[in-house]
């Protein structure tokens, strides 16, 4: 597999026959000429730009799987999913998940290998909560990963956001805990690629291998 993190949690997976592109919202990217599908977890404008739409006209045949809170006019090929469906598209198998903030999150099993794209799902603890708001969000988080849990997963694309300041890892380094991805490249990042060093020095001791990210476009090859 070929990966390029487009910028902040814009990326794209090559693998022999297909194309994924996840969550692009600005940056420069380079369609290929293979079965491609583009995922647009939710309608935040960090995560979601319509101008992906304007790639049909490069490319034809090309496949959106879009979250349901994005206002878009169905098409032959455009597909709309809510949490907890499952959906197959040209061989790649495709499992929606829900999110800790809104929208999905997606399970990708596509060349016998699994990719989990965890958009915005995040154990999200901000310095100003409450005792009550963190109860809640640890809740839903753990609950949510729960579902996912027995999957063998290849690559997590997970946020580490260093907005989160001294709980930026919380989420990231539960999900290696609990779903032991082999890859797990960050994301969500608003271009403080430092926080990826950090994180990939505080997983250090873990057999999941953490990616550091240290510009836009950067390709990283793996398997």
């Amino acid at each position: 597999m070929k990966v390029e993190y487009i910028h902040h949690s814009g990326c794209t997976v090559e693998t022999e026959d297909y194309f994924l592109v996840f969550d692009y919202y600005k940056g420069d990217i380079n369609l290929k000429n293979k079965n491609t599908i583009v995922f647009s977890s939710h309608s935040h404008k960090d995560h979601f730009n319509p101008e992906i739409f304007k790639w049909q006209e490069e490319q034809q045949d090309i496949k959106y799987v879009l979250s349901s809170d994005i206002e878009v006019e169905p098409g032959p090929n455009i597909y709309i999913m809510n949490p907890y469906e499952s959906l197959q598209l040209d061989g790649v198998n495709i499992k929606s998940f829900a999110s800790t903030d809104l929208g999905l999150s997606f399970l990708v099993e596509v060349e016998g290998k699994s990719i989990f794209f965890a958009a915005d799902l995040n154990w999200w603890i901000w310095p100003e909560d409450s005792e009550e708001e963190k109860r809640q969000m640890e809740e839903a988080f753990k609950g949510e990963i729960e579902k996912i849990k027995g999957q063998e997963i290849y690559i997590a694309f997970f946020p580490v956001d260093p907005r989160l300041k001294e709980n930026y890892s919380l989420g990231g380094k539960y999900v290696i805990d609990e779903l032991k991805p082999k890859y797990f490249i960050p994301i969500h990042l608003w271009n403080k690629f430092n926080v990826t060093k950090y994180f990939a020095e505080e997983m250090k001791a873990y057999p999941t291998k953490v990616i550091e990210i240290y510009k836009n476009n950067q390709v990283i090859e793996i398997g």
